[in-house]
């Protein structure tokens, strides 16, 4: 008999039925041979600083640094209590330590995710019982019958994997002793009354960082003029527009240097001096890795985050639809060739435009050399019969990626006209760009719009007449806050030689291993950012609250908000992993860091981060003004400034991330809600236009003729 431990009930169900096991029992499966049980994720925990030392109970500057001599572990704390512990945790251990003791069980397979937070799962359960017997490792990228087979008959010893357990326990070390300290010591430090922590931590706050600086470079932006000087000839079959252009440069400064061209060209001929045309490819996006899918769908669809997009694509894969998601890859394994081979032949099938897909085996699909530990993410051979809304959004656009590999390349033709204005001794010339897609390829699959721009027939050395000309006046424009989509792109590479309208191909290749937290990571830090409120959300954009800006200004640890310092951590685990770099030397390095860093924050300045009591109290009782809608008090609240008769039915609100407001980059203050309810309306300076320039306008907070809501409105000052 062998005993099966898997890391999720739904996980185990699918190894029984490849298996054709149908026989359940309290916490497991038997049958054919195996005992298949399951685990519900983490049933283990690292103690408590507490549980080491009676004295960690309560916080004292004088506890801390605090590093356990060794590590040890207990059952998950119950969510509702957290001094108990979770009793369906500890009902499921002792089932599987129990049947891990018995006489017919002949070996032990862990098949736990294949990652390094698997394989402490897997291997913390297991050593935790201390058995005498030879314990195997079932590594599966899928949760197909196909698949769960061909796995158990290429089982790999476990201690084979101990590099992976290495990454996985340095990681969770890590984190929980820079977490306690740091944590506890600022709050201490930093934070007045009681209330939540002040929360620090290695991934949080380089991330946090990433959102400071972009909110920093809005707020320093200076917009400046530009101007641009474009022009309509009258070709034989057509008018076409061309920008006036020197070296290369089509955007001037000043207006007076363009006004004297435009002078001296009209009613002036042209000529085509040169015409260029070139049919260029266009490549699909890459597969999907999960920072890829994550933005994807965050940046499509209103209401997604990319904590939402994760559990979507981890259901997906637990009902064996797609392969491993918490993944960082964008190709797929050179052994994998046969089996995508069958994938496609099967999805294909109910395809309008099945005819034009291919298989293929391309180096831009299947490629050893950007495969890190798992293949991009892409359906299996199993079609789903029924899927949630939810699911059949994250379903489709890795479905539609995938096959968009396997269709004919996009091709379209680029015209380029080059125009010299005759009679007039001009630096420039007149520069005229077209463009018509030739073959729609892979663009069908989610009919991408082609950019065509057309331009009339016509040949070189044409004269042209000039019919039309202006300058035009321009503002240069802020840097864009970041959204879940580019945030997530600089975690992943830690913004090494990274721009927004860089390649997925280039961004892939930057620097492996080297960025802020893993794949499986990535979202759970943005979700908890917002959860501790260092950062708000404003539609799509992210942003700091003034809490994580003072963090970033005042907290005098440094190094843990720098990207190069939090990429090599991740980088080391990384090596850890691939068994190169030794788990000690790593911790070491991070105790030795937490010692020094505790001993900084000590010896800080005294400065109050976050005041828990005081204002906040304060600010919940004072009445702004009279609610406008039922006459109750206006007082302010952690979202917003509302009445105090919501429990009674009044739905007033005026919300800290008003959206049109934070189109303005404004957030409403006291001074302004008290001004709207005393005078019903109030001037508010330094809003922000669309094209960047500040300006100065009356706002009042209407309400709506056919509704109970209430919209704003503006008039600038007279």
């Amino acid at each position: 008999m062998k005993l099966i431990l898997a890391e999720k009930p739904s996980v185990a169900k699918n190894i029984a039925d490849a298996l054709g096991i149908r026989t359940k029992k309290d916490g497991y499966f038997e049958g054919n041979g195996y005992l298949i049980s399951w685990a519900f994720g983490h049933l283990l925990q690292l103690y408590d600083a507490k549980d080491y030392d009676s004295k960690m109970a309560s916080w004292k500057m004088d506890n801390f640094p605090f590093i356990p001599e060794k590590f040890e572990y207990k059952v998950k704390s119950s969510p509702r209590n957290k001094q108990w512990a979770d009793q369906g945790a500890k009902k499921q251990l002792q089932i599987i330590h129990s049947l891990m003791k018995r006489v017919d069980v002949e070996s032990i397979i862990s098949a736990c995710d294949y990652d390094r937070e698997g394989q402490l799962i897997g291997d913390s359960i297991i050593y935790r019982a201390k058995p005498n017997k030879p314990i195997y490792r079932l590594l599966l990228n899928e949760w197909t019958k196909d698949e769960v087979l061909r796995g158990l008959a290429m089982l790999r010893p476990n201690e084979e994997l101990r590099p992976l357990q290495d990454a996985g326990v340095s990681r969770q070390w890590a984190d929980w002793v820079i977490g306690i300290n740091l944590t506890s010591v600022a709050t201490l430090k930093y934070q007045k009354g009681k209330g939540k922590a002040l929360n620090i931590g290695r991934v949080l706050l380089p991330t946090l960082k990433i959102i400071y600086d972009r909110d920093k470079e809005i707020e320093d932006f200076v917009p400046e003029d530009y101007f641009k000087l474009t022009a309509i000839f009258q070709a034989k079959n057509g008018k076409y527009e061309g920008t006036y252009v020197v070296n290369k440069e089509e955007k001037f400064k000043q207006k007076e240097v363009l006004e004297k061209v435009l002078e001296s060209i009209q009613e002036k001929q042209g000529e085509i001096i040169e015409k260029k045309i070139e049919t260029k490819k266009e490549f699909p996006p890459f597969l999907f890795n999960l920072s890829n899918l994550q933005g994807h769908i965050t940046s499509k669809y209103k209401g997604w985050t990319s904590d939402k997009v994760l559990k979507v694509a981890q259901s997906l894969y637990e009902k064996k639809y797609i392969t491993y998601p918490r993944t960082s890859s964008t190709a797929l394994e050179e052994s994998l060739v046969g089996k995508t081979a069958k994938v496609l032949s099967t999805l294909k099938e109910d395809l309008p435009y099945q005819d034009e897909v291919k298989f293929m085996k391309t180096k831009r699909v299947f490629n050893n050399a950007k495969v890190e530990s798992h293949s991009a993410i892409i359906p299996t051979y199993v079609k789903p019969k029924r899927l949630t809304a939810d699911e059949q959004i994250v379903y489709n656009a890795i479905k539609n990626r995938f096959v968009m590999q396997f269709m004919p390349i996009a091709e379209y033709e680029e015209t380029r006209l080059t125009t010299k204005i005759l009679d007039v001794d001009l630096l420039g010339v007149f520069e005229s760009k077209g463009r018509v897609q030739l073959v729609e390829g892979w663009k069908k699959v989610e009919s991408v719009a082609s950019k065509d721009k057309l331009l009339p027939r016509i040949e070189e050395n044409e004269i042209v007449q000039l019919v039309d000309s202006e300058v035009t006046k321009h503002i240069t424009k802020p840097p864009k806050a970041h959204t879940e989509k580019t945030l997530l792109r600089v975690m992943e590479t830690c913004g090494k030689s990274f721009k927004e309208e860089d390649n997925e191909e280039m961004v892939g290749s930057i620097l492996t291993g080297f960025s802020i937290g893993t794949p499986a990571t990535r979202a759970e830090t943005i979700k908890k950012l917002k959860d501790v409120g260092y950062i708000a959300a404003q539609g799509k954009n992210l942003t700091c609250t003034d809490l994580g800006k003072k963090l970033v200004e005042t907290f005098p640890v440094k190094s843990l908000f720098d990207l190069e310092f939090t990429g090599r951590l991740e980088k080391t685990l990384s090596d850890i992993q691939k068994g190169t770099v030794n788990k000690q030397r790593f911790l070491n390095i991070i105790f030795d860091f937490t010692k020094e860093s505790v001993a900084t924050i000590k010896k800080d300045q005294e400065i109050t981060i976050h005041e828990v009591t005081g204002t906040h109290a304060k600010a919940r009782y004072e009445v702004l003004g009279t609610c406008p809608n039922c006459g109750g008090n206006i007082v302010e609240g952690p979202k917003g400034f509302g009445c105090s008769n919501w429990k009674k039915g009044c739905k007033f609100a005026i919300w800290k991330n008003d959206k049109y407001l934070g189109a303005l980059k404004k957030k409403p203050t006291k001074t302004m809600v008290k001004s709207l309810l005393q005078n019903k309306k109030a001037l508010v300076k330094g809003l922000t236009s669309k094209q960047g320039k500040k300006f100065n306008a009356y706002l009042s907070y209407e309400k709506n003729v056919n509704n109970d809501y209430y919209s704003w409105k503006m008039e600038f000052e007279k």
